[in-house]
């Protein structure tokens, strides 16, 4: 008699493969940030690098911008930075806000500085009129910039103006900044703020190598990093139940073969940028890949070779089958990271992965020990049986 799973189970394994498919880190968006001080703004902005946020309410009559600039600084020990550039796009010439943690009160300061060029960036009063400058640390790390800013008279009369934000990994002992990184991220976090209509344009725009890179990563880190291991699981585990057989091979199949699909497109991409970048080589990168490739091309050939239980040849297919497709699991997601160290995406997207690859091994742990008592459930039934109808 098979042994079916409780429908308590069957409930409970449904749910963690619905959780599979989720990511578990919830993007933040500004609409639900709140202050301490219970400061409202008229238009709150998602902005469109180095998970940034910004709250502002502009009054046209008196050409004030009352602002909160919301980012997390790259390092612990970091700075975070708002500026208005009046005459450019870019961070040279512009007119900054900079918060940090004080080293000596622990407490969050905002200090203004002129940005002449990038070579010269001195701790001076701005070029405008500003007041109420306030920092506050919060509680997710990230720290706060508040002000109340007079737009100039040219700038309020075109409706819009240049914005520009940065994040920073220290600040020296007589207050100097250090310098940001170069990423694709810091070099895109400007746009255009239109005062009028509340909204910001990027300015930056996004070059087509970039583009490349992101689809690289994008289509790697879903197929190597999320879809194979979650075919690994379903194999694992879902299997011990007999009502789900033959389900669960068909779901492990599909799971693979669509995971080996992405992760061939993907792998292509990181050709095509392999050569247009020549000089540049992440060798570790390239190599896993390399390898990842040729271990999941002979893992899907397993299919074909795949010999019935009784074959005595089975087992030896087992090893083969079982070791190539953990080893895939574990290279996927180890080089899934070394894209990340290379394109330097914005922080939300490894916190986002990095999440996600907890919660599946949460779940293979909590699955591990349903199966293993359904299983010497099944056993100890099996043991109780009567055999060849003789006691």
């Amino acid at each position: 008699m098979a042994l079916s799973a409780p429908a308590s189970v069957k409930t409970f394994l449904c749910f963690t493969l619905w959780a599979l498919l989720i990511s578990p880190a919830v993007s933040l968006t500004c609409s639900g940030q709140k202050f301490t001080k219970n400061q409202v703004f008229s238009t709150c902005l998602d902005l469109p690098s180095l998970s940034s946020f910004f709250h502002f309410s502009y009054d046209s009559s008196n050409t004030t911008l009352s602002v909160a600039f919301i980012a997390a600084p790259s390092k612990p020990g970091g700075w975070v930075a708002w500026a208005i550039n009046p005459k450019a796009t870019g961070m040279a010439g512009s007119q900054a806000l900079v918060a940090y943690k004080n080293s000596t009160t622990g407490l969050a300061v905002v200090r203004t500085f002129d940005i002449s060029s990038y070579s010269s960036i001195v701790a001076k009063d701005l070029s405008f009129e500003v007041w109420d400058k306030t920092a506050e640390s919060r509680s997710d790390g990230s720290l706060a910039i508040f002000a109340k800013i007079k737009i100039p008279a040219d700038l309020a009369s075109n409706g819009e103006i240049n914005q520009v934000w940065q994040i920073g990994p220290g600040v020296g002992a007589d207050g100097t900044l250090v310098k940001h990184e170069f990423a694709v991220a810091n070099l895109q976090s400007k746009g255009t703020l239109d005062l009028k209509n509340g909204h910001t344009s990027s300015s930056s725009g996004v070059d087509t190598r970039t583009k490349n890179k992101n689809i690289h990563g994008i289509l790697n880190a879903v197929s190597w990093g999320i879809l194979f291991p979650v075919g690994a699981i379903i194999a694992r585990y879902i299997r011990a139940f007999e009502s789900a057989d033959p389900a669960w091979f068909y779901l492990h199949v599909f799971c693979q073969i669509s995971a080996y699909a992405i992760g061939v497109a993907g792998w292509g991409t990181g050709l095509k940028l392999g050569n247009q970048s020549s000089g540049i080589t992440y060798s570790s990168h390239r190599n896993i890949g390399i390898t990842l490739f040729v271990l999941a091309t002979v893992q899907v050939f397993a299919l074909f070779l795949r010999p019935n239980k009784e074959h005595k040849y089975r087992f030896y297919w087992n090893i083969y089958h079982h070791s190539f497709g953990y080893a895939i699991v574990v290279l996927g997601i180890v080089n899934v990271f070394k894209g990340f160290n290379i394109l330097r995406p914005d922080y939300k997207w490894k916190s986002a992965y990095t999440n996600t690859i907890i919660s599946l091994g949460a779940i293979s742990l909590l699955l591990e020990a349903v199966t293993w008592v359904v299983v010497l459930k099944r056993r100890s039934e099996i043991s109780k049986k009567p055999h060849d109808g003789k006691q």
